[in-house]
C-alpha cells in the first residue's frame, strides 16, 4: 500500500464562513482525531487530497505546519453533491504496527454460469482489520461459472496474510440471482392459464 505525502495546516476559524473561504482558495478544512489526542483541525490542499483518496483507505503522511509527522487514514469525507468537490475529511491518526478496522473493495473475476443470472452485491466493502502501513486496496473473488442461488460469504474471500475479518464469516458478499424477466414472463403465462380455466 501506498503512503501518500500530503502538507497540512493547523487552522484556527471555524464555522461555515471560514470553510467556505478555505474552500475558495483550493483547500479543504478537516479534522485529525484519534488516540485519545483532542481533535486537530486542519486546512489541506483540495487537489493533492482529491488525488490521494482515490485509492480507497490511503496511508496518509500529514506534515503539519512542517512541524510534526502524522500517519492517518481518512475516516469520511463530505463531497458537494451536484458538484463533486471536496467540503470536509475526517482524518483517524495511526500509528505503525496498529490495527485498524476498514472496508475495503470486492472486485469479482470470471463470468457467471450462461442463463442470465444477475450478480448482486450484498456488501459492496468487506470489514476487515489489518495493520495501518498494510492495508489491502481490494480484494478479488472469482464468480466463474456460478448459478442462481449460489452466494459467497465473507469466509469463502481469501484474504491477504495478516489482514482479518471484521464480520461474521458467515456474512453473505454476493449472491447469484435469477433474471427478474424470466421470473416476470412465466408468471403471465400462469395468469393467462388460470384465465382460461
Amino acid at each position: 500500500m501506498s503512503e501518500v505525502k500530503i502538507a497540512a495546516e493547523t487552522r484556527t476559524e471555524f464555522g461555515k464562513g471560514a470553510a467556505r473561504r478555505i474552500r475558495r482558495d483550493s483547500k479543504v478544512p478537516g479534522v485529525l482525531y484519534g488516540h485519545g489526542s483532542d481533535p486537530l483541525h486542519l486546512t489541506l490542499p483540495g487537489h493533492d487530497l482529491l488525488l490521494a483518496l482515490r485509492t480507497p483507505n490511503v496511508l496518509i503522511s500529514l506534515d503539519i505546519d512542517g512541524k510534526s509527522n502524522e500517519l492517518a487514514i481518512p475516516k469520511a469525507v463530505q463531497r458537494d453533491p451536484l458538484k463533486g468537490f471536496l467540503e470536509h475529511v475526517d482524518l483517524l491518526l495511526v500509528k505503525r504496527g496498529e490495527k485498524v478496522t476498514v472496508e475495503i473493495p470486492v472486485h469479482t473475476e470470471g463470468e457467471l454460469a450462461p442463463g442470465g443470472y444477475l450478480l448482486e452485491h450484498v456488501l459492496n466493502a468487506l470489514p476487515v482489520e489489518a495493520e495501518a502501513t498494510h492495508i489491502p486496496e481490494a480484494v478479488s473473488v472469482s464468480v466463474e461459472g456460478l448459478e442462481a442461488g449460489a452466494s459467497v460469504l465473507a469466509k469463502d474471500i481469501t484474504l491477504p496474510s495478516g489482514v482479518t475479518l471484521a464480520v461474521d464469516e458467515d456474512a453473505v458478499v454476493l449472491q447469484v440471482l435469477a433474471a427478474q424477466a424470466e421470473e416476470a414472463g412465466a408468471g403471465e403465462g400462469e395468469a393467462e392459464e388460470a384465465a382460461e380455466a
